[in-house]
């Protein structure tokens, strides 16, 4: 079956950035729903027609990828808000009371620093601003059901919180919010 702008491919990967250093190695195939949230529209358009065993090495910029970096995304943010236990690199969702209200409540924040008063939140992608080498291999391909199709994931989303970031959740606050 080739690769058509609704089904499923099943893949493998490795992501570099331009000095080839590796961000990510997907060594399992694994499932990504084409013409859903899953993959980026670039990887999508180039995946269009091959079949299982296709081999494909992409260049993506950062407007192809995770878009460039945002300074305006940088939030310098009272300390005393936050948990004990921060540390560098945890991931928010939300944001707790005492925050600055003008920044978005339903972002995903990176802790990139962390100072006796203050800490520095990041909404960029992790990888926004950086150019992208992606060497994949197609395992399989198949017609998409119907109820994937309707959830529009298969909720393996390229980096859809961006590498290494990951653990259970920690409780932020009693409104909803998540650390990770």
């Amino acid at each position: 079956m080739k690769i058509t702008p609704q089904c499923v491919v099943s893949l493998t990967w490795t992501l570099k950035d331009t000095l080839g250093e590796i961000l990510d190695e997907l060594d399992e195939p694994v499932e990504f729903l084409l013409g859903g949230d899953d993959l980026l529209a670039k990887i999508e358009a180039q995946l269009q027609g091959l079949e299982a065993g296709a081999e494909l090495e992409l260049q993506l910029e950062p407007e192809d990828a995770f878009g460039d970096f945002d300074d305006r995304k940088l939030f310098l943010e009272p300390r005393a808000a936050f948990p004990a236990e921060l540390e560098e690199g945890m991931v928010f969702e939300g944001l707790p009371p005492g925050c600055n209200p003008d920044a978005p409540r339903d972002q995903v924040y990176f802790v990139s620093e962390i100072y006796p008063e203050h800490v520095v939140l990041d909404a960029n992608h992790p990888l926004a601003g950086i150019a992208l080498r992606l060497q994949l291999t197609v395992h399989a391909v198949r017609e998409a059901y119907v109820e994937e199709i309707g959830q529009g994931t298969l909720g393996t989303g390229f980096f859809r919180l961006g590498g290494g970031h990951s653990g259970d959740a920690v409780p932020v606050n009693g409104d909803g919010q998540t650390l990770h």
